[in-house]
């Protein structure tokens, strides 16, 4: 059992969790570390303790990661609250390769379909833009671009929020704006800024075709050029004095016209 704080393993932990070990994904909690599991993420490092190992649900994941060849560490429960992002562990963080989140995987994922991407500008809290990417898989969206300067979708906060859908959704990060709106321009993918002052409802676009909706920061959303690099604005209709959603709100209410009109289908 590893005891110290100052152990290797644990030290590492902490780096992946604050994000200065760029290429590891933290991932914490008996639920998220399932996900991670049935997503086939490249899983290296398993730390638990004794009392979580305890649990039949838990050694039924530790047993399917020891055959993934996962290396699986008990730790106290001193170590594993040292590492852990939460107030209350539930006993469990794995450490994994992070998937690609670049242009070119995207690219990959998205393609051979009619694709409905969400593109979120300046998006700086995670909890909410994990929460857009739990809403983007649901609602049936082809993946989720995340300009630079957004939050990381990827962070310990971001996958809580997604319970998930993070580890499934093609992701592109790091994106500048203007290269997302070309990249969508050059594929016909017709772009629909949100912006309260668009003369059209979100209910009144064809969503059928190659789609993109673009969302912007949660304290001031698009500026005035940024929405007019889009190829059409639009917004969602609200009775006064409201003047704004949060974003993982307005994402669902916009995907889930697209997929009512799309055909949804639950599969």
């Amino acid at each position: 059992m590893i005891t110290s704080r100052k152990n290797p393993l644990a030290q590492r932990a902490r780096e992946a969790r604050g994000g200065r070990a760029r290429d590891v994904l933290f991932v914490e909690g008996l639920r998220l570390c399932e996900e991670a599991a049935r997503a086939g993420l490249a899983i290296e490092d398993v730390l638990f303790t004794e009392e979580f190992a305890a649990g039949a649900r838990a050694a039924r994941l530790l047993s399917g990661l020891r055959q993934t060849g996962a290396r699986l560490s008990t730790v106290s429960e001193g170590v594993l609250a040292s590492v852990a992002d939460t107030k209350t562990p539930q006993g469990v963080v794995l450490l994994a390769r992070r998937p690609a989140c670049d242009r070119e995987s995207f690219e990959r994922a998205v393609a051979g379909a009619t694709p409905l991407v969400v593109v979120l500008h300046g998006a700086n809290n995670p909890a909410n833009a994990g929460a857009v990417a739990r809403v983007a898989e649901a609602a049936g969206a082809s993946g989720l671009v995340a300009t630079a300067g957004s939050t990381d979708l990827l962070s310990p906060k971001s996958l809580r929020a997604s319970a998930g859908s993070a580890f499934r959704l093609p992701l592109w990060a790091g994106a500048a704006f203007d290269e997302v709106i070309g990249w969508c321009k050059a594929r016909g993918v017709e772009t629909f800024a949100t912006d309260l002052a668009a003369g059209r409802s979100h209910t009144e676009v064809d969503w059928r075709g190659a789609r993109a909706v673009v969302i912007g920061a949660e304290a001031g959303g698009l500026s005035a050029g940024e929405a007019a690099a889009a190829d059409a604005r639009v917004r969602i209709p609200m009775r006064a004095p409201v003047e704004s959603l949060n974003l993982a709100v307005a994402a669902a209410v916009v995907l889930y016209e697209a997929a009512r009109q799309r055909g949804f289908d639950e599969r």
